[in-house]
């Protein structure tokens, strides 16, 4: 399975649910890279790692060199004020709706924070 097949079925599950997102958002100044799915409302950034459970195929999400820059991008959104999730594809594509839920739930609790916050 290619990223951009995972990145679509993703795409497709998250508009299905209803929840917004932008695709390949450049959110830190001065960096090239971009995160797989961003959701503003919530500074939320969705990545999959693709390749994490093929003996046959590498991936650069697996390769010493990929892994170290991917904490990189990480911790660089991180450090700006962003949350992320990480997806490996079995995560995706499941039946289950593993990323999509785990998404929603993330939501789901920031916006029970934001009217705890509201009222307190």
């Amino acid at each position: 399975m290619s990223k951009s097949y995972l990145e679509g079925v993703l795409a497709k599950d998250l508009t299905e649910a209803g929840i917004p997102f932008e695709r390949e958002a450049k959110l830190i100044k001065g960096r090239r890279f971009s995160y797989d799915f961003y959701f503003p409302a919530y500074r939320l950034i969705a990545e999959i790692e693709g390749g994490t459970w093929s003996k046959h195929h590498k991936s650069r999400h697996t390769e010493p060199e990929g892994f170290e820059r991917d904490c990189e991008k990480y911790n660089e959104a991180t450090i700006a004020g962003f949350s992320v999730l990480r997806f490996t594809s079995t995560m995706v594509t499941s039946n289950k709706l593993i990323a999509v839920t785990t998404i929603a739930r993330f939501i789901a609790e920031e916006e029970k924070r934001g009217e705890e916050e509201a009222h307190s």
